[in-house]
């Protein structure tokens, strides 16, 4: 399985995301990070990437990553939407809008999403059911 077209479009609508790594000694870490999605791999660059705790912590083997976007259609009433993902990460080296850089590249192994549609969380239909989504693992191509 993979996104829906309404997962995809709010992919694609959202400019940021918190992205979760392990060292190589359990500390986990999350940072915000831009990120861009190419209907298969999501994508993670930034500033001097190679330097980040990130891209350190992938480097060390620690491969599992998890993402997650979100945000608050309103604050009155309260309506938060997410989609949260669990991935298996590589560093690559790619051309993107910025030129060719490193970047962490973002296999999609498990997803949930809710409320993508945006209906206040005080909608009695809206109970808290995320849809989950078992992802194929695309062919790794170097």
């Amino acid at each position: 399985m993979s996104f829906t077209e309404e997962e995809i479009a709010y992919l694609r609508s959202q400019p940021l995301a918190r992205i979760a790594t392990v060292s190589a000694d359990g500390q986990p870490d999350v940072a915000p990070v831009g990120f861009e999605f190419d209907g298969t791999y999501l994508y993670v660059g930034g500033h001097d990437p190679v330097h980040t705790r990130k891209f350190r912590n992938v480097r060390a083997g620690n491969k599992s990553v998890a993402l997650v976007i979100d945000d608050l259609v309103s604050t009155d009433p309260w309506t938060p939407r997410f989609l949260r993902i669990y991935c298996t990460a590589d560093l690559i080296e790619r051309e993107s809008r910025f030129g060719p850089a490193p970047y962490l590249r973002l296999a999609p192994t498990i997803s949930w999403s809710w409320n993508l549609d945006g209906r206040p969380f005080t909608d009695p239909a809206n109970q808290f059911s995320p849809r989950k989504t078992v992802h194929q693992t695309p062919a790794q191509s170097h």
